[in-house]
């Protein structure tokens, strides 16, 4: 009896997850239909902080247009999806702890938005520059414009994934996981985690992994700062 129980749990919340999977993925795909047209009229915006940029093969513009409208699209579709999101894991909680999903939800798109365009305006072209500054008149940077504009993409989704650690760190403590205490002891752990994370969603090149890593350190310290005002001592907690 139990183990039916614990089955037909489990497969409901399969099933809920496979929806709310499918319904993000024809936002998405609306959006990239929508983002499409206005690819072209972007990218001067795009490609000026490197210039002039080339391509050495036939598909590689088309390649590029893509990878654009794939970021675009994300970025545009993520309110559905950062809902869908929210309604899944608010299925989950106990009725006394949904109520943070109504606080954490639009904090996570406005974080989400906020890493996005961190990563356009400030991290790409200081990291660009700085990576074009060991060109030479031996070494001659002739970038292609999907190499670029990949960077740039995966920079900014990067920067938006890693902007939700405060919110996550402070919705573990709002549903009484996480303590101010405990992050601040496993503080050293973290550092360990982060550099593992830096490396996994940056560009495959150390520079970039450390441009990641040092905001995702801040914004550790920052989540230990949300935690404290949503951590609750339980009761009996510190009393003898």
């Amino acid at each position: 009896m139990i183990f039916n129980s614990f089955f037909q749990s489990f497969f409901k919340h399969v099933e809920e997850l496979r929806s709310r999977t499918i319904k993000s993925a024809g936002a998405f795909a609306l959006a990239f239909l929508l983002c499409y047209n206005f690819i072209g009229k972007l990218l001067p915006a795009l490609i000026a902080p490197a210039g002039r940029l080339v391509f050495t093969a036939p598909v590689e513009a088309f390649s590029a247009y893509m990878t654009i409208g794939c970021v675009m699209a994300l970025f545009v579709s993520s309110p559905y999806i950062f809902y869908q999101i929210w309604a899944f894991v608010g299925g989950a909680l106990k009725p006394s702890e949904r109520r943070f999903v109504g606080i954490f939800a639009p904090l996570s798109l406005f974080f989400f938005l906020l890493g996005g365009a961190f990563a356009y305006w400030v991290a790409v072209p200081r990291a660009y520059h700085f990576l074009m500054s060991f060109g030479s008149a031996y070494m001659i940077p002739m970038i292609t414009v999907r190499n670029y504009l990949g960077f740039l993409g995966h920079m900014c989704v990067a920067f938006g994934v890693a902007f939700e650690m405060p919110l996550v760190l402070g919705f573990l403590a709002a549903i009484g996981i996480a303590s101010p205490e405990y992050l601040r002891q496993k503080r050293r752990h973290a550092i360990v985690i982060i550099l593992i994370l830096a490396a996994v969603l940056a560009p495959p090149d150390i520079v970039s992994m450390l441009i990641l890593s040092l905001p995702l350190l801040v914004l550790y310290e920052v989540g230990i700062v949300f935690v404290r005002f949503f951590y609750k001592q339980p009761l009996g907690a510190g009393q003898t």
